[in-house]
């Protein structure tokens, strides 16, 4: 299967896919011994032989993480403000790895950091609608038909956000405690969602990713995936990539009219 060379390169390690364009673009990368200048090339990961600096560059193995986010760590691997990310507080980690799915920084919990791609993409994609569920801490009480609300969709910039399931976990004075799933990935939904409704959310953790969840990880802690858990996280990520491919399924050709612009 074909992959773009900057793709393949990032995906080795050698540096982010912006700066690895860079790196093709000063001559410093050969493919099958000729210097590689053209942007957007393919290759053949199996086939093609590719050097950067005069060192060959073979795939890594696929590496996982889970990490408890603690609060104000990032999640990208490159960070003007020089922030603390959360690929910082992985070590020892032999191959470059990025987070699947992000937390903004006011958020804390799981967070899912791994080099293989297509299997991020499938955990991330919204056509798969791989689950995600967050504790919430919101001010105010939330009503019912605030929580219909939310699992029937609120209309955000990019279009209608809507919950899997919404319930409550308590509700003390002036504040809620909300447990919400999600299918979807829209940047910072659940807090521009109840931001919508008239509600501001104190404090958000995600507590789980498709199978995986927190338990024994302590905050600011990380470990690896065991077997059993990355082939749990595959097959979630099989089972939603069927719902999408169903749902995708074409309809009935209906007879075509001309539409006015």
């Amino acid at each position: 299967m074909g992959e773009r060379l900057h793709k393949f390169m990032a995906r080795c390690g050698v540096a982010s896919r912006r700066a690895c364009e860079q790196i093709i673009t000063e001559g410093r990368v050969r493919v099958n011994g000729h210097v590689a200048l053209v942007l957007g090339r393919v290759i053949d990961p199996e086939a093609d032989e590719v050097q950067v600096d005069g060192k060959p560059l073979a795939p890594p193995r696929h590496v996982y993480y889970l990490l408890n986010k603690p609060k104000h760590v990032v999640c990208t691997n490159s960070d003007p403000a020089g922030r603390r990310r959360a690929v910082d507080l992985l070590a020892d980690v032999p191959v470059r790895v990025y987070p699947v799915g992000r937390l903004d920084a006011d958020s804390t919990g799981l967070l899912l950091l791994t080099n293989d791609g297509e299997l991020a993409n499938r955990l991330t994609h919204p056509r798969y609608g791989v689950p995600k569920t967050y504790l919430v801490e919101v001010d105010g009480r939330l009503s019912n038909e605030d929580v219909q609300r939310m699992v029937a969709g609120v209309w955000l910039s990019e279009g209608k956000a809507t919950a899997s399931r919404v319930k409550f976990v308590r509700r003390v004075g002036k504040r809620s405690l909300l447990e919400i799933t999600l299918r979807e990935g829209r940047n910072r939904q659940v807090r521009r969602v109840l931001a919508k409704l008239g509600h501001r959310a104190r404090r958000l953790t995600r507590i789980r990713f498709g199978p995986l969840t927190l338990a024994g990880l302590k905050i600011g802690r990380c470990r690896k995936l065991t077997a059993q858990e990355v082939t749990a996280l595959r097959a979630s990520a099989t089972r939603a990539a069927a719902r999408g491919g169903e749902k995708a399924k074409p309809r009935r050709a209906k007879k075509r009219t001309q539409r006015k612009d």
